[in-house]
Order: structure tokens, then sequence, then C-alpha cells
């Protein structure tokens, strides 16, 4: 009997210290809440240009060691285009992974004059997300925009508790002058839930250092996209998508496109695992043994099982070392920049949507216990 409860009592420990290891995996919630009023087309260009930037941001931090998750979503609000029995509030994405789907809503959203009802807007976001439970995950809404914080039917004091409650730091960039921003109660809006608040010229031109790495990481992310196998009925979207965004990053700017493809060389940040057999396979070895044949990509098509396997192995390993190579350069294009500021005597940089987000961003993490 003693024995008995001697290797119930091992196994409760190795359970116990499984558990904790299981739940050092972190999560990251990051929610941006555009204003898509008239006047907000200088934030939302601001922010397709600093998109990537902030998942680099990211996929930087480290909990115990470990590359947490992230997750976005994304709503906009104070556009006449949408309904007033929701507020002028739209959806545009719940918590997501998928990091192309994130970028086409980006750059698909469309100005237009309405009402702007901040509490409302950051109230919907609190009730419809699946918001993590766990105290020590990192959550975080940015709400942006440039009219009185108080306006709408819901009182965005009342929201700041509830926020609070759920351990959700709600952050404010008002897009104008900091004095105004703080009149219009911009600031108040951030300290009541202990975030911050930030001031940006959403209508200043984001400034770039190209380098001459971007067009190095540039031809390594054409090899990159050509190992991507494909698989069920989403297979052509998604993969169409991949390109598109690709594209649209590189509209922006070289430095922009640069910023995404050192994202995708990332496997923590971006995974595509509900179309693409090599990430499905990475998240789940037997995924090859229960995928319909009907949903197998061409490549893989007539093939023994053992033939699947090799084929691949072998595109995991080539965009393994595609991956390494982006890396590399990525952290020589670093160098280049840092040096590049040094010379052009930059000693900090302007606010503008993605600086505000990456500072306070870092400082939350930090106080979470991330690295």
């Amino acid at each position: 009997m003693k024995n008995l409860v001697f290797i119930f009592g091992i196994a409760f420990h190795m359970f116990d210290v499984n558990a904790q290891i299981v739940q050092q995996k972190r999560k990251v919630q990051l929610v941006i809440l555009f204003d898509t009023s008239n006047s907000m087309d200088g934030l939302i260009e601001q922010a397709k240009s600093r998109i990537w930037a902030i998942v680099n941001e990211v996929s930087g931090l480290r909990y115990a060691g470990e590359t947490p998750s992230l997750e976005i979503a994304m709503y906009d609000y104070g556009n006449d285009g949408l309904s007033a029995s929701s507020n002028f509030i739209r959806q545009q994405i719940p918590f997501t992974t998928n990091l192309d789907v994130v970028s086409e809503k980006l750059f698909a959203l469309r100005t237009n004059g309405g009402s702007e009802f901040c509490g409302a807007v950051i109230q919907k976001s609190l009730d419809d997300l699946n918001w993590s439970n766990d105290a020590q995950d990192l959550k975080l809404i940015y709400i942006a925009g440039n009219e009185p914080f108080n306006q709408g039917p819901i009182n965005y004091k009342e929201v700041c508790s509830k926020a609070s409650l759920k351990g959700v730091f709600i952050n404010t960039i008002y897009c104008g002058d900091a004095l105004q921003g703080i009149r219009e109660l911009w600031k108040d809006g951030a300290t009541c839930s202990n975030g911050e608040y930030f001031n940006i010229n959403s209508n200043e031109k984001v400034v770039y250092i190209e380098t001459p790495y971007d067009d190095l990481i540039q031809q390594q992310n054409l090899k990159l996209n050509g190992t991507y196998v494909g698989y069920g009925v989403n297979y052509e979207y998604n993969k169409s998508n991949q390109h598109a965004q690709d594209a649209n990053a590189f509209k922006q700017s070289n430095s922009v496109a640069s910023e995404r493809i050192i994202v995708k060389s990332k496997k923590s940040a971006y995974k595509n695992g509900d179309w693409d057999v090599v990430d499905a396979i990475e998240a789940d070895s037997t995924f090859l043994s229960k995928i319909k044949d009907e949903e197998l990509p061409n490549e893989l098509k007539g093939k023994t099982k053992e033939e699947q396997e090799k084929y691949i192995k072998e595109k995991a390993k080539e965009r393994e070392d595609i991956q390494a190579e982006i890396g590399r350069l990525a952290i020589e294009r670093d160098k280049f920049i840092n040096e590049e500021k040094k010379k052009r005597n930059e000693t900090g940089e302007k606010d503008d949507f993605g600086s505000a987000i990456s500072k306070s961003l870092k400082e939350k993490a930090k106080s979470l216990g991330f690295e």
C-alpha cells in the first residue's frame, strides 16, 4: 500500500511539473481598434507600414525561454458606412494567428465620416473576443482616433473597470496634439486601466532606411514561397493571399517588404498549418495519415506514404535553410540601420502608430515577466 501511495505521489508530482511546463507557453493577444472616419487615412497608412515591425517586436519576446504565440484581432469604428444600430462598429477579424489575413483586412480598410464611440468599441472587443483567462498572458487593446474619448452611449470608465478585471491594458493613441488629447480624455482612457497614452501626427509619412540587404532578403522570399505545399479547399485562396500580402508590403517600401519577409522566416510567428502541409506536419506528425485523399495537393497525389513523407521532409529542410539565411541577412540589415541612424545623429524615433505600440508592448511585457 505504501508503495502504491509513493508511486501515485511521484506521478502527481510529475503531472504538476508537466502542467507548469505547459503553462509556460505564453500568449500575446493584441487588439487594434481603428477610427475609420474621414480624417484617418494617414493613420491607416502608418499602420500598413508598421504592422510587420510590430509582429517582429512580439516575436522577439521570450517567457522562460519560450516564444509566446501571437493572436491579433481588429475592429474599425466611426465610419458612416457602418450601421448606427451597431454604434458604427465592425469586427474585421476575431483573434487569429493568420498574419496574411491580418494584412489583407488592414489593407482593405477605407475611411468615411461617422460618429466615433470609443467606449462602445472597446466594450465590443471585450465582450466579443475569446480572451485568455491566464493572468500571465499579455493582453493589449490599442485604440486610435481624434475625437473626444467620452462620446457615445457607453461610459468609458465602466469599460476600463471591465478591462482591468480581465487583465487587459487599454492603450490610447490620439492623432493630434498631446494636450488636446489629454483634454479630450484619451490619457484618462489609458491610465484608468493601467495602459499607456500616446499622441502622434497621423499624417506624417513613415521614414525608411533602405539597406543593401533588402533585395537579397526579397530574393530569398521567392524561394521561401516555393516551399509551401498547399492542401484542402482553401489552399488556392490562402496561397494567392500570401502573394498578395507580399505585394502590399512591397508597395509600401522595400523596408516594409523586408520586415514582412523577416516575420515569414520565423516559425514561431508565421504559421500556416491550416493550408500548408509542411506547417501542418510540424504541428502534428501524424497529419499525413489523417488527411483525405481528395484534399492532398497534386505534388503528393499518387505517391506512397513513404514518398510523401520524403517529399515533405525535403521541403521542410529547404524552408529551414532559407529561413536561416533570411535570419542571417536580417541581423546584418539591423546593424546597417543602427549605423545609419548614428550617422544621421538620430537619437530617438518620433512617435507614430508603430513606435507607440512597440514602446508600450515591451514595457507591459516586462511587467508580466517576459524578456
